[in-house]
């Protein structure tokens, strides 16, 4: 059995177990016509066949390419989909000075809005498609595209979710575009970024994966400048990965000293 059947059969039972213990028997996922939102829905497809709905959140900034790939995806694999264009919500905020990432943030806000208000509709949850390499660098949205209520491939790498992507048969339209989040136009991940995704995932793992330190990574031949952004990265980007800091005044304070598992048995 290779790699990525083990990744798959474990992320299907992830989220089979994890559903089921909110009660819920539904989920939603928003889909761009990326890599990231095409392989978490093709996974939890085989999992809740109809009992999943894909939103297609487009506005006046989406490629026509990243409509048509999320529309040829979801004629392959069958997915239940709908279409909610969020471009008369961007449009009545909007405004001529503003920058493209306030506009990028607003987009990716108000689609999770949006999705969140379709899992309520649906009685569904709302997965997410962050991966591990925007997650550590903090490349996303607060309270836009990183909210959800579960996410199965956050511990996985950019180039995994590549690797994973062909295992599943993802359509090569998908995989083989430049990854970006479709914010505005022409936005790319790698541009904005500054480096390729091959980079930046070997030096996130040597980094975090392997705790190689800086001084080592330098030293063996690692561009200084790339490994500075990254570390910086991580940690700047820190309060992304946690909820919302509280300040302690009790005995009991949530996420301090109040922490039980969501599964626990009453």
């Amino acid at each position: 059995m290779g790699k990525y059947e083990l990744i798959s059969r474990y992320l299907s039972e992830f989220l089979s177990q994890e559903v089921r213990k909110t009660g819920l028997k539904k989920v939603v996922i928003g889909l761009s016509g990326g890599i990231d939102s095409a392989v978490v829905a093709v996974l939890a497809h085989r999992l809740f066949c109809d009992d999943l709905l894909c939103v297609k959140m487009p506005s006046h900034y989406s490629s026509q390419n990243s409509i048509d790939d999320a529309d040829e995806l979801c004629r392959q694999f069958s997915l239940r989909s709908e279409t909610h264009s969020i471009e008369p919500m961007l449009r009545a905020y909007e405004t001529s000075d503003m920058s493209p990432l306030r506009i990028g943030n607003l987009s990716a806000r108000l689609r999770m809005v949006t999705l969140f208000d379709i899992s309520a509709r649906e009685g569904a949850l709302v997965l997410g498609t962050s991966n591990k390499s925007e997650l550590m660098l903090g490349y996303g949205t607060l309270y836009g595209d990183l909210a959800s209520a579960l996410n199965p491939i956050g511990d996985l790498y950019k180039t995994e979710v590549f690797e994973l992507a062909r295992y599943l048969g993802i359509p090569s339209s998908i995989i083989d575009k430049p990854p970006s989040a479709d914010l505005w136009a022409g936005q790319s991940d790698e541009t904005e970024i500054g480096y390729p995704y091959s980079e930046l995932d070997r030096v996130l793992k040597r980094y975090v994966e392997e705790r190689h330190t800086l001084e080592e990574m330098v030293r063996d031949g690692e561009n200084p400048q790339l490994v500075d952004m990254i570390v910086n990265r991580i940690y700047k980007n820190q309060f992304k990965r946690k909820m919302p800091l509280i300040a302690k005044l009790t005995s009991r304070t949530v996420n301090h000293d109040f922490n039980y598992p969501r599964d626990i048995t009453l």
